[in-house]
């Protein structure tokens, strides 16, 4: 490559191109490399994976949703066009196959190392997305050496796996559904939990995510979590498909899933498992309570009638604690993800103890002229989604305008 720019953006997913959006308004010169092709991570997810927030959720800077569909649930393909759509019409500098390798501080700007050769920056925007690396418990290595282990990113379809039952490992969104669809494909299915906040889908004749928008939910800033380890919780428990419908721990055990306690480890081909589902169940129905505490508040509020709430179904909390993993096809890891900017931007300095960035609305605290968006809870609950990308992409974008007068 061997080229200098003003400002290089990596990654070309919601935040990448929301961010040279802004930097297009601003008319400030910049381009965007990405590894793969625009909304790379999106075309990685599994063949039926869907929106869990609603359509009408995707309101990219210049480029809201205006689809004939508002409360719908895009399935992938529809996700990718969509951004493919927002890149056209922004007419955003992308430059698709391209992997930065290393990102490095020079004395003024930043030297990157790409595959298709180096270049030169004095401003870097990382986007490189919310979802970097595929967590695993450090029990993980004790599994048989002969069972299939997959992460998230790399399930497809349940016609893919190894015939036999399949344990997954994770209860959050991505594990729920994945557990649900290999049950509606006929498999016996055991889920290792811990603990996820769930709602009903719709509540009153408004979906959840609308709820969670008008209390201030999406709002709710990284400086409010209890510690900073809270940035790494699951996601609420639901489920888009078939128009959106409830999915979490009492929908997936009615529907013959077993549910089990946190994953130990595995004696020889026994798994085991904390006896702590109760715990982890009375820890989603906590935030569930608080959730509809918050709904309470804003019908007071605004003086709008009460909501029907109905009080979580009962559910059998009696788990078993061994499970003999002979016949079983795959264990599916979906515990989450943590950040993996260590692997190749070498300014360790930048980043906390769990790898997230130091920063101040987006812009590094530590190292001049670097900067993030789309990262999760990077200031807001809000801030790596669909609905709230464009925000943080604005004050970057405005930051990297002023330091140039």
């Amino acid at each position: 490559m061997g080229e200098s720019i003003d400002v290089v953006v990596v990654g070309a997913g919601q935040a990448g191109l929301a961010v040279s959006h802004e930097l297009g308004r601003a008319g400030i010169e910049h381009l965007v490399l990405e590894r793969g092709r625009i909304a790379q991570a999106w075309r990685g997810r599994w063949q039926s994976f869907c929106l869990v927030t609603p359509n009408w959720s995707v309101q990219l800077p210049g480029f809201p949703y205006r689809g004939s569909d508002p409360d719908g649930f895009m399935p992938r393909e529809e996700v990718v066009g969509h951004l493919e759509g927002y890149a056209a019409a922004c007419d955003a500098p992308v430059r698709e196959g391209i992997a930065v390798s290393s990102l490095e501080r020079r004395s003024r700007g930043f030297r990157l190392e790409t595959s298709a050769g180096s270049l030169e920056a004095t401003d870097a925007i990382v986007c490189t997305g919310a979802y970097q690396r595929p967590h695993r418990p450090a029990a993980a290595t004790s599994l048989p050496e002969d069972l299939l282990k997959l992460d998230v990113p790399d399930y497809r379809s349940p016609s893919e796996l190894p015939a036999g039952p399949v344990l997954v490992i994770g209860s959050g969104q991505s594990g729920c559904q994945i557990a649900e669809e290999l049950h509606q494909s006929g498999r016996t299915v055991f889920m290792a939990c811990g603990r996820a906040g769930w709602s009903l889908r719709r509540l009153g004749d408004r979906d959840f995510f609308w709820w969670a928008r008008e209390v201030g939910d999406l709002d709710d800033l990284s400086s409010s979590l209890p510690s900073p380890a809270a940035r790494l919780g699951a996601n609420l428990q639901a489920s888009g498909h078939g128009g959106g419908h409830d999915l979490h721990y009492r929908t997936l055990q009615h529907m013959g899933v077993t549910l089990l306690g946190h994953f130990l480890g595995t004696e020889g081909r026994h798994a085991r498992f904390a006896p702590d589902l109760a715990d982890s169940v009375a820890w989603g129905d906590e935030r569930n309570a608080q959730f509809m505490e918050r709904i309470g508040r804003l019908l007071a509020e605004r003086g709008l009638p009460s909501i029907e709430i109905p009080k979580p179904a009962p559910l059998d909390a009696r788990a078993p604690e061994s499970l003999d993993l002979t016949g079983f096809g795959a264990a599916v890891f979906a515990g989450g993800f943590r950040p993996d900017y260590g692997s190749w931007l070498r300014c360790p300095e930048a980043f906390d103890e769990l790898g997230f960035p130091i920063h101040e609305d987006g812009t590094s605290s530590v190292v001049d002229g670097l900067h993030f968006a789309g990262v999760h809870f990077l200031r807001k609950r809000k801030s790596s989604l669909l609905i709230g990308v464009g925000e943080d992409a604005a004050m970057v974008a405005s930051r990297v305008a002023g330091s140039r007068g």
